[in-house]
Formats: structure tokens, sequence, C-alpha cells
């Protein structure tokens, strides 16, 4: 299928999503193959760099002052060699701050500077309310607080929790996982609190990822857990400035969130999360779907396979999505990650609403072992370098 964009581009053909969820197999394990261990050699030289905020608006406390709220810290770099025409914007996720793309906790060279030195200019975020974005009770609300023994069960040492089948895989954290390991302490130190209110932190990056969109044009988005849905959001909201998705094991899966409850039933449904499928926030649909409680849902009867949660789905016939059809995404989800069990739902209900798009579980590519937190893990250069091939392949 080919869309068109502008008038610089005649057209992009979109991968279909084959019917056990691996998108073109054949061409994943070709890219695969040349997908070796990168090292980063030589000085990185930048052409520019500098930060920017981008939305927010003043408002009134309740003892009269003025303050600003929702804005988004934004830094950039630019390379002195930029060989590709559209920046890539790096989301983090919750929890999380623009480090997770800067560097690992181990002192080597994050996302960032590999796609610095791929030729891309790399716009990386600050979530609002977040770091150096800015928080203000007044304005946002209680928050979350980081938790060391959660953060290890989930992200850095999940193969001793066991909270799901897939977590006893997990061999590429580069340390002991655990408080008390010099590597971990320095991850654990960059965690800081986010806001409670997810549908208002949704909203937030969504009024300041647009503000951000309009000010630089056709971008790519790279997406990371929390901020999936922020992705979608945006494409739907701008899809001729949004050039392409790549979304790192978005925050999912659609509808109920999944409990990991460890052996022997491993999960279980969770509240009513995403009401809109995918997103907290309204996305435009085909019927048009005026309230969350407009979609039927229904529950599959039988999971995809071994160790896979039942996916949460539109009873037919499913509504379409209006604009996410003609942007170009890639769905990533790692082996060994909690979202190993559900990030196919996400998959499902995209082709579901009319989205054809890249479904890849790192190990058919032939990376294996990693976690939900890939970018900071010891082969991370070379999911980098599997990402910038898709990229490359697919976004023009």
């Amino acid at each position: 299928m080919h869309i068109n964009f502008d008038t610089r581009l005649a057209g992009l053909r979109t991968l279909a999503l084959l019917a056990l969820l691996a998108v073109a197999p054949n061409a994943i394990a070709a890219q695969a193959a040349k997908v070796q261990p990168v090292t980063l050699k030589g000085p990185l030289m930048i052409a520019s760099q500098g930060y920017f905020f981008v939305g927010g608006k003043y408002t009134t406390t309740k003892d009269g002052q003025q303050i600003m709220a929702g804005q988004m810290y934004v830094q950039y770099q630019i390379p002195q060699r930029r060989t590709q025409p559209y920046p890539i914007v790096m989301w983090h996720g919750g929890g999380q701050t623009g480090t997770n793309f800067l560097g690992t906790p181990d002192g080597r060279p994050g996302w960032a500077e590999y796609f610095l030195r791929q030729g891309y200019a790399v716009y990386v975020v600050d979530q609002p309310a977040r770091a150096r974005s800015g928080f203000f009770t007044e304005a946002y609300g209680p928050t979350r607080h980081p938790n060391a023994t959660a953060m290890a069960d989930r992200f850095t040492a999940p193969e001793l929790a066991k909270l799901y089948p897939q977590a006893p895989l997990h061999n590429q954290w580069p340390g002991q996982g655990k408080a008390g390991d010099a590597i971990f302490d320095q991850f654990f130190s960059s965690q800081v609190e986010d806001i409670a209110n997810l549908t208002m932190l949704e909203d937030l990056n969504r009024n300041a990822g647009i503000a951000l969109l309009d000010k630089l044009g056709p971008a790519i988005l790279l997406t990371h857990s929390q901020s999936g849905p922020f992705g979608w959001g945006l494409a739907d909201a701008r899809p001729k400035l949004v050039k392409g998705v790549v979304a790192i094991e978005p925050n999912g899966p659609p509808f109920y969130e999944t409990s990991m409850i460890g052996p022997p039933e491993w999960f279980k449904n969770g509240a009513l999360a995403r009401a809109w499928g995918i997103t907290r926030m309204p996305l435009r649909y085909e019927p048009p779907a005026a309230e969350p409680k407009d979609f039927a849902l229904e529950q599959q009867a039988q999971a995809d396979g071994p160790n896979l949660v039942r996916c949460w789905l539109q009873e037919p016939p499913a509504r379409q999505l209006v604009n996410l059809p003609g942007v170009p995404i890639l769905i990533v989800v790692s082996e060994a990650s909690y979202h190993a069990p559900y990030d196919h739902c996400t998959s499902k209900f995209l082709v579901q609403a009319g989205v054809k798009h890249t479904f890849v579980r790192l190990p058919d590519a032939g990376i294996k072992g990693n976690g939900h937190m890939m970018m900071l893990e010891k082969n991370n250069l070379q999911i980098a370098a599997f990402l910038q091939g898709w990229i490359r392949k697919n976004i023009r």
C-alpha cells in the first residue's frame, strides 16, 4: 500500500501483519543477519546543540501566585554531517527522564549518540511535570514514587523475581540489577516521581507534543513504555507531521491492565486503563466513538500461544482508526520483558482497527535476553542498529 505524505514523497509501502503476528519474517531475518555488535569510534562532530521549551500556559495557584504549567523541556543536537531528512524525537517512559537515551548507567553511549552518528538530528524530551520540565503540586496533583524493589523486579533483575514466564531469559542488564550494585545504584538515582493521574499526563504530553511537531515540522517519534500512547495520539492529531512511530514496548495491552502474579496462573486482568483501546484520551475512529462505552469488547477465549495474555479486542465489526493507517509504525518487544506476554495484543488491536504495521519480537531478529529497559542494556547499540535499519527501509 502506498501513502502520499507530501509533494516530495511519492509513497511508502508499509508491511502487512501476518496471521501469527510475525511481519515479513524472511525480511526480518535478513536484516538481523546484518545486525552485528556495534562499537562507536572517533569524535562526534556536532553542528549545533541546545534546548528549548514547548507548550505550557500560565496558571494561578490557590494563593494567587502565577506559575507556568504543562511545558516540556527539549534538548537537541544536530550532527555536523546530517544525512537524514527527519529528526528523531525520543520520548521516555514512566518514572524516567530523557537521560535514558543519553547514555547507560555503566557509562556506555546511548541511543541519542548512536542516531547522531547515523546522521539524524536528535531531540530528547523530559515529559511535562517531570525533571527539567518542572513540577508544581498545585497544578499536577499527587505523584507516584520510584521503588527500588519494583524497579529491580520489572526492569533490571526480573530473572530473580520470576513474576512472568519469560523473566528467566533476561541476561542483558550490565550488573547485578539490585540495590547496592554500583550500576543499579546509578540507574535508580535517575528515577523520579511522576504524575499519578495518567489521563492528565497523557493530555499534557499530547498538547506539548503537538507544539513540538508544529515547531519542528515532520519528525520520527521514538516512544518507550508509558510514552507509547503519546505516539498514537500525536500520529492521530498530526498525521502529516509524524513520518513514523518506533514504539518500544508501548504502554498496553489494549483496554485492561494485566497484572503479573507469578506461577501457576501468571496473569490477572487489571483495571480498565486505556478506555480508547491504546490510549486514555480519545482517538478518531470510524464509525465515530463519542465515549469509551461505545466500544463493544471481548477477551480471547484462548491466548495466541503459550505464556501469552488473552487479548481484549473489539467485537466485530471493529471501529477503524482514521489517521494512523498513513503512518509507518514499528512495534518492538524484547525476549524477557514483562511486555513479552502482551505486546502482541497492541499489534492485534491495530490490525483489527485497520492499521498495518511491523511487529517484531527481538529474538526473531537474533537479539536475545533483553528486558524492558533495552536502551540501557549491554547490547543497546545492536538494538539501535536494528531500529535504524527499519527506519531507513520504511521511512522516506
